[in-house]
């Protein structure tokens, strides 16, 4: 799908729910808080959020790594100016930087004028971006040495039961959702491309799952993966 016509219909989808879209989503969308509060990005590093939306995560995350500098990309130009309103409101607009780019080629040094980043996240963004085997290579490409590309997403329900499954699936694709049975798999394929590693830990039953890939370089330790 050409990014101008998705950047349409996630203007059309998303741009009523903007005012809502955080107070909805918070019960249904797992995992979050937990990547943002383990991505140990220390003072000086670069975060990047990749699907930024509201700004919601990037708010988080100042708030939580206080000397880490923060930037965000979406294609969506309602929610961007929502996030940027946000971020100024809660008096962030010095740490956070957000822009609009297209997953799959935006250009950092032009947007940001940073060419690589030591963290980089999606939340929920994979399973709404049509081009997302791209899209997870460009990042993994601007990973630093040693860096971290964190994802959280819809897994596929399964440790829950079938008719669950079916139910949440149908819900998603009225918002042209689609979780991606794959993405553990292609991940997987990014990190032995560039001879990275790779943690997979499923979340609530597989209701969502969180990947880590660690770019080749100074290894930084990962925490053990908690149970969920």
């Amino acid at each position: 799908m050409p990014s101008a016509v998705h950047a349409d219909l996630m203007d059309r989808v998303y741009g009523r729910q903007q005012a809502i879209y955080n107070l909805t989503r918070k019960y249904f969308l797992l995992g979050r808080d937990r990547l943002i509060d383990r991505l140990d990005a220390a003072t000086g590093e670069s975060v990047l959020e990749i699907g930024c939306g509201t700004g919601r995560n990037l708010i988080r995350a100042a708030r939580r790594h206080p000397g880490a500098r923060l930037y965000g990309i979406d294609i969506s130009s309602a929610m961007l100016a929502r996030a940027k309103g946000d971020i100024v409101r809660h008096g962030l607009a010095p740490r956070i930087r957000v822009a609009a780019g297209d997953a799959a080629d935006f250009d950092p040094e032009a947007l940001f004028g940073v060419d690589s980043f030591d963290r980089i996240f999606f939340s929920y963004a994979i399973s709404m971006i049509p081009d997302w085997q791209k899209s997870l290579g460009h990042a993994a490409r601007l990973l630093a040495p040693g860096g971290r590309l964190i994802l959280v997403d819809f897994g596929q329900q399964e440790g829950l039961p079938g008719p669950f499954r079916q139910a949440l699936f149908g819900f998603l694709a009225r918002f042209h959702v689609s979780p991606r049975g794959d993405l553990h798999r292609e991940v997987y394929r990014l990190s032995l491309e560039q001879g990275g590693s790779l943690a997979f830990t499923p979340l609530y039953r597989g209701y969502a799952w969180e990947l880590v890939l660690t770019a080749a370089g100074v290894p930084l330790p990962l925490r053990p993966a908690e149970a969920a």
